[in-house]
């Protein structure tokens, strides 16, 4: 490509300081952002990244078509919600108009197993208008391209056990609220528990109405089988709450979660596959005490064992590098709904983005 990656940002919080600084430090070019928040709808991204103005505003949602249709961006990152209902809107508007789209939603990493018909209709319609929508984030590499790597060292597998943790406050309301913080023991079991607690044929029909809620992994269970080849055969998740013997004060939340109440949770994902090889892993999403950090550490078991950890991982900036070093593989993918897992591994980016385009 001969001129910079025009690129639109959708929904301007915490992540998108990121994403629009690497945007323009990989040569890409931000020309708009939307969002449905009054009080940052038309001040300029340069306010929102602390930087000079740089005449580009944040338009609103309503305002949005209007906005894009002038801009025609090539793609658009969508950094909102973490359920794929929630930023349907979003990417069925960019699948209207042809405009590719990569988001941050955590279902959308591999929606297939967990909202079928949504991820169908948005595929449809991006098959049709010629673009390509996929998800992307800490997970394309930390929970999914790293541990297939590591099992194309391995002669044989029996097992593939992870496990990761993160700060809820570093991603915003909508996913602190997710994991349940700050709710009662007795509210996290009625509204976030009690979901897994059906049978195998009762959680299908929810996954087939859309209103299942799947924890990350399930969804990152999904991507690694279909990476690695295998079948799956079953697939269970169990979510607990996380507490803390003191109180602790979320910024995110606004408010103090009380000794004893949910600070988060854990969510164990345990897929069985008819080839034999069984994938459990465990999310944990929680509001931390001062002595707790971000860790990832996955084991593949078999011949032979191996465990990889990273400690302490920059979970926000790995996530927002991640999506801008992905830009150019959506771009160059095929229409429709493109899973990460289909386009290859993911490169550092040492020239600017339309270098790497075709």
């Amino acid at each position: 490509m001969e001129r910079k990656v025009k690129v639109v940002q959708f929904g301007t919080g915490k992540m998108a300081v990121y994403t629009m600084r690497y945007v323009l430090e990989k040569g890409g070019e931000v020309v708009g952002a939307i969002d449905v928040n009054p009080n940052v709808i038309g001040k300029d991204i340069g306010q929102i990244m602390g930087k000079e103005n740089m005449g580009v505003k944040v338009t609103s949602l309503e305002e949005a078509e209007g906005m894009l249709k002038i801009t025609k961006p090539d793609i658009c990152i969508v950094e909102t919600m973490s359920l794929l209902e929630d930023v349907k809107g979003a990417l069925l508007l960019c699948a209207k108009l042809g405009i590719n789209a990569i988001t941050t939603c955590e279902e959308a990493f591999f929606p297939w197993n967990s909202n079928p018909n949504v991820t169908k209709e948005i595929d449809g319609l991006a098959k049709q208008t010629g673009c390509t929508i996929t998800g992307s984030g800490y997970q394309d590499i930390y929970w999914g391209q790293l541990i297939t790597s590591i099992a194309g060292s391995t002669q044989k597998i029996t097992k593939i056990k992870g496990s990761s943790s993160y700060n809820v406050e570093d991603y915003g309301i909508a996913l602190a609220k997710a994991h349940g913080a700050g709710l009662t023991l007795d509210e996290f079991d009625k509204q976030v528990a009690s979901v897994d607690k059906i049978s195998d044929e009762e959680r299908q029909k929810v996954i087939e109405s859309g209103e299942y809620l799947p924890s990350y992994m399930w969804n990152v269970n999904g991507w690694l089988c279909s990476k690695l080849g295998l079948t799956v055969k079953s697939q269970t998740q169990v979510t607990i709450p996380t507490t803390y013997k003191e109180d602790i004060y979320s910024s995110t939340l606004g408010a103090t979660v009380k000794a004893g109440d949910a600070t988060g949770m854990s969510a164990v994902v345990t897929t069985q596959t008819e080839e034999g090889i069984t994938i459990e892993s465990e999310c944990i999403g929680k509001v931390y005490s001062k002595e707790e950090f971000d860790k990832n550490e996955w084991t593949v078991y078999g011949e032979p064992d191996t465990t990889i950890t990273v400690t302490k991982p920059a979970t926000v900036e790995l996530t927002c590098a991640t999506v801008v070093n992905r830009i150019p593989d959506v771009i160059n993918a095929p229409a429709g709904y493109i899973t990460t897992e289909k386009m290859g591994d993911l490169e550092y980016r040492i020239k600017p983005l339309n270098e790497y385009v075709r």
